[in-house]
């Protein structure tokens, strides 16, 4: 079965941020702090513990774990095509 254009997360560089939207959804995702220790840092820093809801009207829906599995990958694609690091906490 093929995927729709709607059944794809887009992902937008932001000022300070990555905007993804999906089914009508949107998220948006605040760089987290460098991990300890790390030599080298990543261009943006996701923090998985704080996607657990989308962006208000619909913060009372939870991003399932499929959901988050899919936004994750087009996050890597995204950050791939613009030659960024991104790495998840």
């Amino acid at each position: 079965m093929g995927r729709t254009r709607g059944d794809r997360p887009e992902v937008e560089l932001t000022e300070g941020g990555i905007r993804v939207t999906w089914r009508g959804r949107v998220r948006t995702i605040l760089p987290g702090p460098p991990p300890p220790g790390c030599e080298e840092a990543a261009d943006f820093v996701v923090i998985l513990d704080d996607l657990v809801c989308w962006d208000p009207p619909d913060d009372g829906t939870e991003i399932e774990m499929r959901e988050l599995q899919r936004i994750l990958e087009a996050i890597d694609e995204a950050f791939d095509r613009l030659g960024l690091d991104v790495a998840y906490e």
